[in-house]
């Protein structure tokens, strides 16, 4: 059984009477029910189908925030050969809410750095709901330069709500440090590739995505603020995410629009939750062409492309 959301529930009607008619069919002295399986089975494809071609930005926020949404770690195990983590910021810890290493894309070296949100109650509180502390982005600093140093591609997949703000994250010099990881995002001299795979919150975000390729997958989510505390922000009242949600132009579709972000990555239909291997395989495909695309490049251009890329947004709306 899915874990479904609360506007799924036309669609957790019928797969739900799917698998009671499964049940019966599986009984020796039962009605064949094949016929009606078959027919219950397209009108479930149906209303999935349709539900997801309307989705509106705070759907699409649910989405995004599905439990069951690969996360960073499923990425790497899938599309990553020859993983090998790398951990500490040589300054003060390890944040496990930040993963890197070195491992081979198709045989070819890559850096990986990517937020973990975690997908159960343990693992959530070890990678701290894929929240950063300063130590995270100064690890990811690190990679970046090591990655530099030995010409090797570098590979970001952001999936945050936001930098975590604690008071000791605050001392410890959360902003500087993503202030610091952004520029080492625009100055470094090989490619990087960003991938924004579920929510892109904030600067917790770009300071991983300042990228010559940011792609992004059709129901993630990528705002400076998240609907909530935007809502709180603008009228003391969290239950008007929904509007604000709509009003901050969070979707792929919007950015892309907007010029925010190159490329969006098709899910399968229901979401990446519904089909994981589908949605991670698809995102593979898009990350070794941006990749083909960039590696001929030499240092200097590769920079220079990327902080002009970013300097221009905006600028013709």
């Amino acid at each position: 059984m899915h874990n479904y959301l609360d506007f799924e529930k036309p669609v957790a009607d019928l797969e739900s009477q799917i698998i009671a008619l499964k049940g019966i069919g599986e009984n020796k002295d039962g009605v064949d029910v094949t016929e009606e399986i078959q027919r219950l089975e397209k009108r479930s494809h149906d209303a999935l189908l349709d539900l997801y071609r309307k989705l509106t930005p705070w759907q699409k926020t649910q989405v995004a925030r599905h439990a069951d949404r690969p996360h960073c770690l499923d990425y790497v195990e899938r599309m990553i050969t020859d993983f090998t983590p790398l951990a500490g910021d040589r300054f003060f810890a390890e944040d496990h809410a930040i993963i890197s290493g070195f491992g081979r894309l198709d045989g070819q070296s890559i850096a990986i750095i990517g937020q973990e949100k975690g997908s159960d109650t343990q693992t959530r509180l070890k990678h701290n709901f894929g929240m950063a502390r300063p130590e995270g982005y100064r690890k990811a600093v690190r990679i970046m330069e090591m990655a530099e140093r030995f010409g090797i591609p570098v590979l970001t997949l952001v999936d945050t709500a936001g930098a975590y703000p604690g008071i000791g994250a605050e001392e410890r010099g959360q902003a500087e440090a993503i202030a610091r990881s952004t520029e080492a995002c625009l100055n470094l001299k090989v490619p990087l590739v960003s991938v924004i795979i579920g929510e892109g919150g904030s600067g917790g975000a770009i300071a991983l995505a300042a990228a010559n390729r940011v792609l992004m997958l059709e129901h993630a989510i990528y705002s400076v603020i998240s609907p909530e505390a935007g809502a709180s922000i603008l009228w003391r009242d969290a239950t008007r995410a929904q509007d604000v949600a709509q009003a901050m132009k969070i979707t792929a579709q919007d950015l892309k629009g907007f010029g925010v972000i190159d490329e969006i990555v098709p899910e399968p239909i229901g979401g990446a939750h519904r089909d994981a291997g589908v949605a991670i395989d698809t995102t593979a495909e898009r990350i070794r062409a941006a990749f083909a695309e960039l590696t001929p490049r030499d240092g200097a251009t590769l920079r220079r492309e990327r902080r002009e890329k970013f300097l221009a947004i905006g600028r013709n709306l």
